[in-house]
């Protein structure tokens, strides 16, 4: 891809702390014509992004994450193993600080097919994933150098299989809920509790972290309302609060969170459209994420192809719906917060392209900068400073 093929393209930036590397993961297929992994420069202080270029070749590696301190980054890899058969891996990559290009550590099985959202925990120990296709959980130690450890095995270990297929109890959407689907993984700031998603049981998953040990153990569990199917979640920056974006019945579900005892209670849950939309045909959500001063909640809309934006009550943590902003992509499958809260990226699938939105500290709302990039099938973005 060629910068000609770009709109708001900014100069080389400087390396300083409004210049961040901004990697895209996407979906690899013939028609968009993806190679793996792109990394691009945003320039906070113009709001702009830099020329695409090939960050590395990578089958499939949709959703990604840094290691807090190391310049490594990780992807999940939806890919199918040597047999042909459904299978998945996660990756670890070497940064070049200077480019971005990512080289390859090291790859470790994910346990399960369709591996699809990871994260690591805040001390750089570990990498937790959620299989979609194969309804799992995984947890892999990192080494010094954050490459990946293997799987610890073991009725203890690091690998959890959330159920086989719940033939008489399906869930109530028989096309999507027809078993388990992991659809996110995330950690808590202390690195005690991981939270996954399934959107086939209708719940949040609530695991026993042992950062030391690469460890996972059933620990509890939070419901939605049945069909709603749990997808993404998001840790309110204040640690008693917690959100999730169903993605089936298109609301969010608000949680109080117990930190200590690693506790999800169900608080609101709240539509992602406007009152009036009546016609979902084809709709569904995707992402959620609080914005970095906690006092707004965003989540994203396919197929109305909307941005919601919520007021997040600082004492209650409950919601309220401001609007749905227009993405300026076709299925925002993600989006991303810069790290100073003042830019929000969407990243268009369907479309191919990336726009760039300003936020208003004081409302929260999101504003068009009428800047695109056209980035091969995105599905998720993380920012790291220059270096």
């Amino acid at each position: 891809m060629t910068a000609a093929a770009m709109v708001a393209v900014a100069p080389s930036a400087a390396a300083d702390s409004a210049t961040h590397f901004v990697w895209f993961g996407t979906y690899t297929n013939e028609k968009t014509g993806s190679e793996g992994i792109y990394v691009s420069r945003f320039d906070a202080t113009s709001g702009t992004l830099s020329a695409l270029e090939l960050a590395a070749v990578a089958k499939n590696p949709s959703f990604l994450a840094l290691h807090p301190t190391l310049p490594v980054l990780y992807a999940v890899s939806e890919a199918p193993g040597p047999d042909g058969k459904p299978a998945g891996a996660v990756m670890a990559y070497a940064i070049d600080k200077a480019t971005g290009r990512l080289t390859l550590l090291n790859h470790q099985s994910s346990g399960g097919s369709g591996p699809c959202h990871l994260s690591v925990d805040r001390s750089g120990s570990v990498v937790v994933a959620a299989n979609y296709g194969g309804g799992s959980t995984i947890c892999l130690g990192l080494r010094a150098d954050g490459s990946l450890e293997p799987v610890v095995a073991g009725a203890t270990g690091g690998f959890i299989q959330h159920g086989y297929d719940r033939a008489g109890e399906a869930g109530i959407n028989r096309s999507r809920q027809e078993k388990p689907h992991g659809h996110s993984a995330d950690i808590d700031p202390d690195g005690r509790f991981a939270f996954v998603c399934d959107l086939g049981l209708d719940e949040v998953l609530v695991y026993a972290l042992d950062t030391e040990r690469a460890t996972i153990q059933p620990h509890g569990s939070a419901a939605v309302k049945a069909g709603a199917g749990p997808r993404h979640f998001a840790l309110h920056t204040g640690g008693r609060h917690a959100y999730c974006v169903n993605e089936l019945d298109l609301t969010v579900t608000a949680f109080a969170l117990d930190p200590q005892a690693g506790r999800l209670t169900p608080i609101q849950s709240l539509s992602t459209l406007p009152e009036g939309v009546t016609d979902r045909t084809g709709f569904s959500c995707a992402e959620i994420a609080v914005h970095p001063s906690g006092r707004f909640l965003y989540a994203s809309n396919r197929g109305h192809d909307t941005i919601a934006v919520y007021c997040i009550d600082a004492a209650t943590g409950k919601l309220t719906f401001q609007a749905a902003v227009p993405a300026g992509v076709q299925t925002p499958r993600h989006f991303a917060i810069s790290p100073d809260g003042k830019h929000l990226l969407t990243e268009g699938q369907n479309s191919n392209t990336v726009a760039i939105f300003s936020v208003d500290p004081t409302s929260g709302m999101l504003e068009f900068s009428d800047q695109t990039i056209a980035v091969p099938a995105p599905v998720s973005a993380v920012f790291r400073p220059l270096q």
